[in-house]
């Protein structure tokens, strides 16, 4: 009875042995056949290619200043354009809520919110005429959202 619970333990370790040895000759063996492969790495080389290209969009939309260039094109700090888009577009969305409520035409120029654009404006956020130029932008998408039933 010991002589065949030592042949387990003895025929465990080798097979444990063997097992350990197999595993690593085969990921070595790969992983030389992936760099001699010129397929491989051309692959590599175009994945880091577009890597780079990706993070050079990314990174056009900043300017040298630290701003951040948006697609709107007017400019100004991350926070002026955020609060002035949210706030345009909350007001926009009530006001056009509350006209197709109503049953009025679309029409979001004569709302005194759009005429004014100076909801949430702060001083310290710059530019108050930029300022209402991205209001302007929020409120327009927000009323028609609002008007349509969003």
């Amino acid at each position: 009875m010991k002589t065949s619970l030592l042949t387990k333990k003895v025929l465990g370790v080798v097979f444990g042995l063997s097992l350990l040895l197999g595993i690593g000759m085969i990921s070595s063996s790969e992983a030389k056949g992936q760099w001699q492969d010129p397929n491989w790495q051309r692959e590599q080389i175009r994945r880091q290619r577009e890597y780079e290209r990706e993070q050079r969009r990314r990174n056009r939309d900043y300017r040298d200043d630290g701003r951040y260039d948006d697609r709107y094109g007017y400019g100004g700090s991350f926070q002026l354009r955020q609060t002035a888009l949210n706030a345009g577009y909350n007001e926009g969305i009530k006001e056009g809520r509350k006209d197709r409520s109503r049953g009025e035409r679309f029409e979001y120029r004569d709302e005194e919110d759009y005429r004014n654009a100076n909801t949430d404006y702060n001083s310290r956020f710059g530019n108050r005429a930029l300022y209402q130029q991205y209001f302007r932008q929020g409120f327009v998408n927000g009323y028609s959202d609002g008007y349509r039933g969003y």
